[in-house]
């Protein structure tokens, strides 16, 4: 048995006000991962719109409310409440409301090593691309035609930290519910929108 006090684990800076604590390797846990967020208002958990292709989360909300979105719609999940993503299920989550969102996040199996973000493939035209990390930065790689890029930085403003999201309120609508959800890619730091992410030459 081990036993952690959550305030004596180092935190990790996310955004100007918001955390996260990583409990499972204090913990000694092998076979799943928690993480617990501090999320200040206005601000979102650290990955735009992704995946984990070999993962299942769960939240659960300890104070606040997390809004979550996903290709099939939003749900805002309220404190003493928990949201499943099954593997393959594109998510994001931030916080809407105007106290701090605390949450843990469970994932298993612990380590996650194939994250997906829905950037199409201009070789095989696949909706989905694994992010691969290495020494040279971030690549997008298509597992069905093994092509590779890089992302590239927003054409406006330069930054490099575009991020998916979806769209709210667009596309079709067949009048009787919500309108059909597409990713998008947002600059959070000029704003500017893209219907796909830039990819390096």
């Amino acid at each position: 048995m081990r036993r952690v006090s959550v305030d004596d684990v180092e935190p990790r800076a996310l955004g100007d006000a918001s955390e996260r604590r990583d409990l499972a390797a204090p913990l000694g846990a092998t076979g799943f991962a928690v993480n617990r967020y501090r999320v200040a208002p206005g601000e979102g958990f650290p990955a735009g719109l992704h995946a984990h292709a070999d993962q299942e989360e769960v939240f659960v909300v300890l104070a606040g409310e997390a809004t979550f979105e996903t290709l099939d719609g939003e749900v805002t999940v309220g404190a003493g409440e928990a949201v499943r993503f099954v593997p393959g299920e594109f998510q994001t989550g931030r916080n809407d409301g105007t106290v701090a969102l605390v949450a843990l996040a469970l994932g298993a199996p612990r380590e996650s090593e194939d994250v997906r973000v829905p950037r199409t493939c201009p070789k095989c035209d696949r909706g989905d691309v694994r992010v691969a990390g290495g020494e040279d930065g971030v690549a997008f790689v298509w597992p069905d035609c093994g092509a590779e890029r890089s992302p590239a930085p927003c054409p406006d403003c330069r930054g490099g930290d575009l991020r998916f999201t979806v769209t709210r309120g667009g596309g079709r609508s067949d009048g009787g519910g919500e309108s059909e959800r597409e990713p998008v890619v947002v600059c959070p730091d000029c704003g500017l929108e893209l219907d796909d992410a830039p990819l390096d030459v």
